[in-house]
């Protein structure tokens, strides 16, 4: 015995096996990575989007441009927005009195509807 062991090769292993398994979860990361990105936006998707916002805005221009009723037996009127937005100014020219009118359009928007006697009763 001249004190000399042979080098066991275990360390070795471990650090080949260690690099082997982050090798191996590196390229299943890649490959998620490209089964999970979602298709680009192409031009014909971008176009339909667009066309969906103007006739979304063309439905939508007569709700903010017009009079109309929103509720005829409660008396609630539907006005332009431009013409609410001038009203708002005005009123609040007055802040003394804002809190009474507000409450009070309230009170009538959310008022209940008349109770209508069954006929089962």
């Amino acid at each position: 015995m001249n004190g000399y062991a042979p080098k066991s090769s275990a360390p070795l292993a471990y650090v080949v096996g260690i690099l082997g398994a982050l090798l191996i979860v590196f390229l299943l990361v890649r490959a998620m990575q490209n089964y999970t990105q979602p298709a680009a936006l192409g031009a014909n998707r971008a176009a339909q989007r667009s066309e969906f916002l103007t006739k979304l805005r063309q439905a939508e221009a007569p709700v903010l441009s017009e009079y109309a009723w929103q509720d005829q037996p409660k008396g609630v009127v539907r006005i332009p927005i431009d013409q609410a937005m001038a009203q708002t100014i005005q009123l609040y020219k007055a802040p003394a009195s804002v809190r009474a009118v507000l409450i009070e359009r309230s009170d009538i928007v959310s008022a209940p509807p008349p109770e209508v006697p069954s006929d089962f009763e």
